[in-house]
């Protein structure tokens, strides 16, 4: 990823797992920002062979703070156990900066 403003919506985050994920569902990325909440978006897979996972921002409220946000997989296998990628930190600027 490159840099990341506040905002931005024209940006797809995309985090490999690093294993077969064919029968993966649900696949999400979660994420934690800056002032400590957390959510997370319904993800694609991109490439299932290799774990990656992508998720487009739908739109300019998404990434609302400033500061170091955390970015990582949770995949849910078919047979219901679940995995949690290793997080990613990401700063978030202001446009401009």
């Amino acid at each position: 990823m490159g840099k990341i403003y506040k905002g931005q919506d024209a940006l797809t985050i995309r985090l490999t797992v690093g294993q077969d994920i064919t029968s993966a569902n649900p696949v999400l990325i979660k994420y934690k920002k800056p002032s400590g909440e957390t959510g997370s978006w319904m993800a694609t897979i991109v490439t299932a062979s290799t774990g990656v996972i992508g998720y487009t921002m739908a739109d300019t409220d998404q990434l609302d703070e400033v500061g170091k946000w955390v970015f990582w997989a949770h995949i849910t296998f078919s047979d219901g156990k679940v995995a949690a990628g290793e997080p990613v930190e990401k700063w978030v600027y202001d446009e401009g900066e």
